[in-house]
């Protein structure tokens, strides 16, 4: 399996982005917001916002690194919860709140149009709409608690197969750096 480079920092600013825009974000939303974020990402680009990678879970597609990080402010994971707690908490065991302002350095112009596409267009989604609007084709063909596969994922999306080529390049080459 294939998978960018995940950036902390830039994680970071991501979820203090979309938790601002969004008061009371829980998990569930957070992760399918940026879910549909990089997918549009993926799709115009050719590469996702974070460098994160999502796994198939019951309720959905969930960023794995990013999902760590709230853990970690919640009580429960491997992270340190001092490392993250400082930018955000989270209450009531799902809701993310804000602490601080997000790094917009962090962003391109294209992270931040994708992100605002995608809290735009499931900002007011119920749980359920959510999770079966996430459990497309990319997310059946996972299997339970596996990575999804970002070529999937962009194909789910829409991506032409220019697209596609220039996308599986870009996941070789960082393979063979990556050793």
């Amino acid at each position: 399996m294939s998978k960018f480079i995940f950036d902390k920092e830039k994680a970071i600013s991501t979820v203090l982005y979309v938790a601002e825009r969004l008061p009371k974000a829980d998990f569930h939303k957070l992760s399918k917001i940026l879910y549909f974020a990089d997918q549009k990402h993926l799709v115009k680009y050719g590469y996702p916002i974070v460098g994160d990678y999502y796994v198939a879970m019951d309720n959905g597609p969930v960023p794995s690194q990013i999902y760590d990080m709230l853990k970690s402010v919640r009580g429960d994971s491997l992270f340190k919860s001092e490392e993250f707690g400082k930018y955000f908490k989270v209450e009531g065991n799902y809701i993310v709140i804000p602490l601080t302002k997000p790094d917009m350095d962090e962003f391109s112009e294209s992270n931040l149009e994708c992100l605002d596409e995608a809290i735009s267009e499931n900002k007011d989604l119920s749980f359920q709409v959510l999770k079966k609007k996430s459990h497309g084709d990319a997310y059946n063909c996972a299997g339970e608690n596996s990575t999804i596969s970002f070529i999937k994922i962009a194909r789910e999306g829409g991506a032409d197969n220019e697209m596609i080529d220039f996308l599986k390049d870009e996941m070789e080459f960082i393979k063979l750096c990556s050793g």
